[in-house]
């Protein structure tokens, strides 16, 4: 037994050491403090729909942004590859690629990271194609526009990558996209956006328009391909279990704020944030027996306080407190950290 235990606070050891080695790599993607703001008009309020987002990638991983639809995921996404809608602008902070500030870039500079450096993998896998031309026409001139190839070299890798993401590369290169299920065509999107070998990818509810199994089936596809080309990826999604069971880490995001994040199996199994806490218990969860009750989240979707903690309004833990912005604070460890008043006072008096 005291051998066993021996070997359990070893184990431990050189999982934290693998994790502060882990922390000290330089982010691939670093966003400090972004907020993205929608005008009225002019010398109107701004409405911010992103608050102070700080959130960090580093080669090799893969990260979660979680939460329901509305909360300011795709319009991180947007941000950081500078798709945002003329509606809307970054408004304050700042977005690191690779030590480069992406924010200050001309629409012609990062267009050029865009897709060669930067991978944006659609939600919806047609918008990734043109219909009227065939796939292997439109990867071959993809990899022609940002590398001075030839045709027959640029068919060749073309051919290669369809393979790489087990389509049958021949037939799909000669095909046009209507000819493709959904699964082939999110796959083939897939290889459009691995090709160049990206130091990022951002994959935004890339298994939306796809059925369970399908989609379950090209993120494990990500997953492997992730690790041969040693990339960062942001994993987008409202789906919970997408994000759980394949991200080294996470943030949960409601009303554009981030109010919990830190390693995927700290948060799955001590969430302390009680919107965390009931998105987890919201998941439908099978057993061989009966499946698991589950409980909704109180309030309508999308209700945001104006003052405070963004979840307030539908929070059954609220207090007089949470009308002030809570501060992101580490709970336990550095690798978990919280934006709650009720968990910072359940800290300060578990008995409370």
């Amino acid at each position: 037994m005291a051998a066993i235990m021996m070997l359990t606070e070893e184990i431990t050891i050189e999982k934290e050491n693998l994790r502060d080695a882990f922390s000290q790599i330089d982010p691939v993607l670093k966003i400090k403090n972004l907020s993205v703001s929608f005008y009225k008009g002019r010398g109107s309020e701004e409405n911010k729909l992103v608050n102070k987002l700080n959130l960090s990638i580093r080669p090799g991983e893969m990260v979660g942004l979680a939460g329901e639809s509305g909360s300011g995921k795709s319009l991180t996404a947007s941000a950081i590859l500078g798709l945002l809608p003329k509606s809307l602008k970054v408004s304050e902070g700042q977005i690191e690629f690779c030590g480069r500030e992406l924010i200050s870039l001309s629409e012609k500079e990062i267009g050029r990271l865009r897709g060669k450096e930067i991978a944006y993998i659609f939600q919806n896998y047609q918008g990734s194609f043109t219909p009227f031309m065939k796939v292997g026409k439109q990867l071959v001139e993809a990899l022609r526009s940002h590398n001075k190839i030839s045709k027959p070299e640029a068919k060749k890798q073309a051919l290669i990558w369809l393979e790489r993401v087990k389509l049958p590369a021949e037939r799909i290169f000669s095909s046009y996209p209507h000819q493709l299920s959904g699964g082939q065509l999110q796959r083939a999107s897939l290889a459009a956006a691995l090709m160049f070998e990206p130091a990022l990818i951002v994959a935004d509810e890339p298994t939306t328009a796809l059925d369970v199994l399908t989609g379950e089936k090209v993120l494990d596809l990500l997953a492997e391909l992730q690790k041969d080309l040693n990339c960062a990826v942001l994993l987008i999604s409202h789906d919970l279990k997408h994000v759980l069971k394949r991200t080294d880490s996470m943030a949960v995001m409601y009303g554009g704020q981030i109010v919990e994040k830190g390693l995927t199996k700290s948060l799955k199994e001590s969430p302390r944030h009680p919107y965390t806490k009931l998105l987890l218990k919201a998941r439908p969860i099978l057993h061989h027996t009966a499946p698991e009750k589950f409980t909704t989240i109180p309030g309508e979707p999308g209700l945001i306080a104006k003052e405070g903690c963004s979840f307030a309004l539908r929070c059954p833990q609220s207090f007089e407190q949470c009308c002030i912005i809570p501060a992101m604070l580490p709970e336990g460890s550095s690798f978990h950290w919280t934006a709650c008043h009720a968990a910072q006072r359940e800290m300060e008096d578990p008995d409370a």
